[in-house]
Order: C-alpha cells, then structure tokens, then sequence
C-alpha cells in the first residue's frame, strides 16, 4: 500500500485525532508505561503484528517498563496515512 502524505490541515488536527501522541521532530512520538517488562514486550508484540499487516514499522525502544515509539513515513519524508493508521491501532493495543 503506497503511503499518502499528510496535508498540513491533517497534521494540525492530530491533537484531537490521537491525544495521547505529540508531534516531536516532524513524527508522531508516544510514551508508555507497564507494570513490568513483560507487560511491556507482550504490548510491542502486538503492535509488531498490527505494524506487520500494515507493512509499516515504528521506531521504537523498550527499557524495562516503558516503551517509546516514533511513527514517520520515510518514504514521503514525513507523516503519512500509514503512521495515522498504525497510531489509531496503537492506542487501541494499550491495556
């Protein structure tokens, strides 16, 4: 699926499209927090499965209880359709 860019109106409503993220260097940046680690590793074991069927992977990070997660498009040089997509799926993996 080819990624279309965001338009700048799409962008500047992401506040109240997905509150739980910010805008940060131009991706979508989330922090999260789970009891424990393997709290943490179960939960990007599910978003590895959803990034997979949508054939667009984050840039992430783990340390013990908190996972940190980055969503850009490098293809279009910056926010697409696929980071909105894979975002809204996100959230909706958080326990």
């Amino acid at each position: 699926m080819a990624a279309k860019p965001l338009t700048p109106a799409q962008i500047a409503a992401l506040p109240t499209e997905l509150p739980q993220w910010t805008v940060r260097e131009g991706k979508l940046h989330r922090e999260l927090r789970f009891a424990d680690f393997s709290a943490a590793f179960g939960f990007m074991t599910r978003v590895a499965l959803a990034a997979e069927a949508l054939e667009h992977h984050p840039e992430w990070c783990n340390v013990w209880n908190r996972v940190t997660i980055n969503l850009t498009t490098h293809d279009t040089g910056g926010l697409s359709d696929l980071d909105l997509a894979l975002a809204q799926q996100i959230d909706g993996l958080v326990s």
